[in-house]
């Protein structure tokens, strides 16, 4: 393989210490989703209340919720997660290649993303995943000795027990009698959210606080932690066999992994999106709980049949090397990229700028999320091109390894 063709066709045959192409390509698509549900978060403060906005309820606002919770809500940040883990086993690669002592080092780097992330919670967004990562880090380390086959089997009993915990919930609260929803209050709690986002850059800070005690901290111990975790053993394990290696040089063997995860995936995604996409009549609670359940228990194989569907579409001739080339520089910087998304949704939905917050319809935000999608995807390539990191790649690189890294990228 030419120096140019490794820079432009995904792949996980990499020579030793470079890099698997296809991973960087998965990153990328990967930041598509993660924006799609984080800007309807930023743009309504009914986000995730169990009511939907009025101000947006005509058929149109509630299709374009539907279709965004029924593809990207509980898939992407289950992607990320799987690649986090990939990358925590390459890197304990290079650290013994290099005869590098890897956990102080890998400590350092949990400590960088956390503090990342709390000032990403507090000063952009409150629904952050970088200090849950950094904690769960902690325990995948703990861990890193732990065989492949053994990663699996706690993997798959951290995500079957939380499926399995909301749908013990969902059938406890269908033994009791209904109560009704307090609209009223709902409403109030929202409006008065969207009020504090607009009001001024200390309100929105302080609003932001409040989010994460009233109900983020609860999301991300009992849903995304535990999934997050065990995508994380799965991603290890994934390198460790070297299967996902495998599989990704045969489009055959991607198309049977499309065939037994995709229909699973749907069915679930659709019983969630369809109690809980946006549709203008409320579900009862049990049934919205069994739909979380349903979606905690099948939003795993849609991941898998998403990763299929790139891995192969990569290998589909010259599309497909331009659509990896497209992909990858974006993912080789996904951790600036997604701290960029968070800086333009509080510029625009927040008082650090145009306050736009509730006055935004769903349409226009998918538009909006497509378009600076887009333009992450040309920056990203224009700065890979002659830098060798992100910007807060470079910083948190610096900080793990306690060294300046290299700024400008070294010709092949």
């Amino acid at each position: 393989m030419t120096s140019t063709e490794s820079t432009t066709t995904p792949s996980f045959a990499a020579p030793a210490g470079g890099r698997e192409h296809a991973i960087d390509a998965l990153r990328g698509f990967a930041l598509l989703g993660i924006l799609m549900v984080n800007a309807g978060s930023f743009a309504s403060t009914y986000f995730g209340v169990g009511v939907s906005d009025p101000t947006f309820s005509r058929p149109v606002d509630h299709a374009v919720r539907w279709l965004v919770s029924f593809f990207f809500e509980t898939k992407f940040y289950l992607l990320f997660s799987m690649l986090f883990g990939y990358s925590f086993a390459l890197q304990m690669d290079a650290a013994r290649r290099t005869g590098s002592v890897f956990v102080p080092r890998f400590l350092r780097r949990l400590l960088g993303l956390a503090l990342l992330g709390l000032a990403h919670a507090w000063l952009l967004f409150a629904g952050d995943i970088l200090v849950t990562y950094a904690l769960l880090g902690v325990l995948l380390l703990a861990w890193r000795d732990v065989r492949p086959g053994a990663a699996v089997v706690l993997a798959l009993v951290l995500l079957g027990a939380t499926a399995a915990g909301w749908g013990l919930l969902a059938w406890l609260v269908a033994q009791v009698p209904p109560m009704d929803l307090p609209l009223a209050e709902l409403h109030a709690k929202a409006q008065q959210a969207a009020q504090a986002y607009r009001a001024s850059a200390l309100e929105a800070i302080a609003q932001r606080g409040r989010d994460m005690a009233e109900g983020v901290w609860f999301v991300l111990v009992f849903v995304q932690g535990p999934c997050a975790l065990a995508m994380f053993l799965l991603g290890l394990a994934a390198h460790r066999t070297g299967y996902l290696a495998t599989v990704a040089q045969h489009p055959a063997r991607l198309r049977r992994w499309m065939v037994c995860c995709l229909p699973v995936g749907v069915a679930g995604a659709l019983f969630y999106a369809s109690t809980q996409g946006g549709g203008s009549a409320h579900s009862p609670e049990h049934v919205g709980l069994a739909a979380l359940a349903v979606d905690l228990a099948t939003a795993p194989f849609l991941t898998f049949g998403y990763v299929a569907l790139l891995l192969w579409l990569l290998q589909r001739g010259p599309a497909g090397r331009r659509l990896g080339a497209a992909l990858q520089p974006a993912g080789r910087m996904a951790l600036t990229n997604y701290l960029l998304q968070s800086l333009v949704g509080a510029l625009v939905f927040t008082a650090y700028g145009l306050a736009l917050v509730g006055q935004v319809s769903p349409g226009w935000v998918v538009l909006g999320v497509l378009v600076l999608y887009a333009s992450q995807l040309a920056w990203s390539h224009r700065w890979m091109a002659t830098h060798a990191y992100g910007p807060v790649e470079w910083l948190l690189r610096a900080f793990t390894q306690w060294q300046w890294p290299a700024w400008r990228r070294v010709p092949a």
